[in-house]
């Protein structure tokens, strides 16, 4: 008997969707920050087992869309609440603004299994946590609820066995050797969005975009030119920064992790190029890979 089915991860920005992704996928597929909107698009995590199959798809984080880029987000979200198996519905205990009531909405009415994880449970005590799975309970009755770390690895562990009983008998829908649905040049691209939302403040790292224009592998190195597009001047002199220090570094950060993604030498070429208003510009959207 082989199970096979998808399992969505949804929930509000800064919640640790992608954190554990990566955690369950024992490989770091998406980038994790501490800021809001880090992940942009829709990302599948192929989980393999010799009689298992899980399709983890990790979403952006909801909120209120005010331009284009964020639309194209929120359509990613709303394409996964349509085409699950089980969702993980994952709650930041820390947060303390208003749940999402879209999304709970979508998930009561949804008739496929809940599993709401209670992320982040290192940081309450007891008697709030006690509160909080009471709370929840009350907002998404069918939905089993889990306290769980996903940065520390508390109780993640049951979440697969728990997906497993949970799943269909299918046949695997991908290779058992694929593990993400991703090309090679989307990891390159996301390594340097990662370092410049870690290296940059403001508005910066959200006016980003970066587009992997070669990936050569030669005599066991692998050859990548990236461009980073900014929407103004002045923020791609930022970006480069003094004497080219900034993007220096973000280059040496970048190369590093790559290296160790793809276990190869890494040889990495940045460069920065205006695209103006690209955010809001829905041509710009489609070519860089927002639908």
């Amino acid at each position: 008997m082989h199970k096979a089915g998808f399992v969505n991860i949804v929930g509000k920005p800064n919640a640790g969707k992608s954190t554990l992704l990566n955690q369950l996928m024992g490989e770091k597929l998406a980038i994790v920050t501490q800021k809001a909107q880090t992940t942009r698009h829709r990302i599948f995590g192929i989980y393999n087992e010799e009689d298992l199959q899980i399709v983890f798809s990790d979403t952006p984080g909801v909120l209120d869309a005010k331009y284009g880029l964020q639309e194209k987000m929120m359509d990613f979200v709303k394409d996964s609440l349509q085409d699950a198996d089980v969702f993980l519905f994952i709650v930041d205990v820390t947060d303390k603004a208003e749940p999402s009531e879209f999304l709970i909405d979508k998930l009561n009415k949804i008739p496929v299994p809940v599993l709401l994880l209670l992320n982040k449970v290192d940081q309450t005590n007891q008697e709030g946590l006690e509160k909080l799975v009471e709370e929840w309970h009350n907002r998404i009755p069918k939905a089993e609820i889990l306290p769980i770390s996903a940065l520390n690895a508390f109780n993640t562990d049951i979440i697969l066995p728990k997906l497993r009983s949970l799943l269909p008998e299918n046949p695997p829908y991908y290779d058992k050797e694929q593990y993400t649905d991703k090309p090679e040049r989307f990891f390159v691209n996301e390594a340097i969005r990662e370092k410049i939302l870690l290296n940059y403040e403001k508005e910066i790292p959200y006016s980003v975009e970066v587009v992997t224009e070669q990936f050569k592998e030669k005599e066991g190195i692998i050859f990548i030119d990236s461009i980073i597009y900014v929407e103004r001047d002045t923020q791609k002199g930022i970006i480069i920064g003094h004497k080219g220090e900034a993007i220096k570094k973000v280059g040496t950060e970048a190369r590093l992790d790559l290296e160790k993604f793809f276990s190869k030498k890494i040889h990495l070429n940045l460069f920065v190029k205006v695209k103006k208003d690209w955010r809001k510009n829905d041509r710009d959207l489609k070519n860089f890979g927002y639908r």
